[in-house]
């Protein structure tokens, strides 16, 4: 009987001439349906996206709802921020007004006792002779002059008159006498003149008080 090995013809393929099987083909791995599926999507997820930044702006307020609690509370620190801002520019605004207002206290307080010197010759003019009422007339028109120089600048001598209501707000007790004639808490006496500069007191009167 002849051979029929070699007269076979292989089976759907599966052998070869000399009746070996050929290799399954196999699908290459992650070559399904669901797999490409999931490569297309990765591929469409590589894309870049590109926005504008408006787009964005109108993006993030699409996204963010208004009635939130984490919208509300945004906007209250915003408005708190803004508010301190405010507030802190207006206090600098405050002190830059108060620091051009009273620049000259300094130089002003240093001449207060140019002013006490001329008040303290004035208080001693009494029995002096004829020859010296020139003297005392000069250093009167010098004081004169002197405090409408400084007036010009702000500075006002501090009212402060003998048998006036002592105030504690622009007089400082120096000590108390009994005087008659005067009413309990009147001045008795002025030791120093006090000044106010611009509304601000700068010194206060010294003064001794009655005490009925």
């Amino acid at each position: 009987m002849a051979n029929t090995k070699n007269n076979e013809v292989p089976i759907n393929g599966l052998y070869d001439e000399e009746g070996r099987v050929f290799p399954e083909e196999c699908p290459e791995e992650g070559a399904g349906p669901e797999n490409a599926a999931s490569a297309d999507a990765e591929a469409e997820g590589r894309d870049e996206v590109s926005l504008s930044q408006d787009e964005l702006v109108a993006l993030c307020r699409e996204s963010v709802c208004p009635g939130c609690e984490v919208h509300k509370e945004a906007e209250a620190v915003r408005l708190r921020a803004l508010a301190d801002s405010e507030n802190v520019k207006k206090r600098l605004l405050r002190e830059n007004e108060e620091m051009k207002k009273y620049a000259g206290e300094s130089i002003l307080a240093d001449l207060l006792p140019v002013l006490d010197n001329l008040d303290l010759a004035l208080a001693h003019t009494d029995g002096l002779s004829e020859s010296c009422k020139n003297f005392v007339i000069g250093v009167d028109m010098t004081r004169k002059l002197f405090l409408d120089a400084v007036k010009g600048h702000g500075l006002v001598a501090v009212e402060a008159a003998v048998g006036g209501d002592f105030d504690p707000e622009v007089h400082e007790a120096m000590g108390t006498v009994e005087q008659e004639g005067l009413a309990d808490n009147q001045i008795a006496q002025i030791m120093q003149g006090g000044y106010i500069l611009k509304g601000r007191l700068l010194r206060p009167a010294k003064v001794l008080v009655n005490k009925a």
